[in-house]
């Protein structure tokens, strides 16, 4: 299991002791997302042991991806109950997203951003907006998870062109 799968099973057993009724359903969701993406990874072959726990299969980062995709579907709903005026649903659904951006990695900022991109600018060579397929590459990795897609995009695109 991953550090951050660990992390989450500790905190529903404490949610459960302080009968915080809210935080354990969103933490059992985690777990069940968490479960799902493991079976969607690794199939649903194998001995009863080895079906045991789904979540083992994963490594560190699909747990961030699986966890990251949680919390967008959770803001999508927010926005989407918003728009329908029901901020009442829309709350419930941002405290969701409070409590799953706990287990994620600490987010850059623009500036920490932008001297990333720099750095990987100069390490790739690139002179042009021809180059911000390889740009955007290089960064995938060491972004991982701290930024949104589309902000590196922007930033790239601001550096090379």
């Amino acid at each position: 299991m991953s550090d951050t799968t660990d992390r989450i099973s500790a905190d529903v057993k404490e949610s459960m002791r302080a009968r915080d009724k809210a935080r354990t359903e969103c933490l059992r969701g985690l777990l069940s997302e968490l479960k799902n993406a493991g079976i969607e990874k690794k199939g649903n072959q194998g001995t009863d042991e080895e079906k045991a726990n789904p979540v083992d299969y994963l490594s560190e980062d699909e747990v961030i991806k699986a966890l990251q995709k949680v919390c967008k579907r959770r803001k999508e709903a927010a926005q989407m109950f918003i728009e329908g005026d029901r901020q009442d649903l829309a709350d419930l659904d941002l405290a969701e997203v409070a409590m799953i951006e706990e287990y994620l990695p600490k987010g850059l900022s623009s500036s920490e951003l932008e001297a990333l991109v720099r750095e990987v600018i100069s390490e790739v060579g690139a002179k042009s907006m021809k180059d911000m397929g390889a740009v955007m590459k290089a960064a995938g990795p060491k972004i991982a998870g701290r930024a949104d897609g589309r902000a590196v995009s922007e930033v790239v695109r601001g550096l090379l062109g």
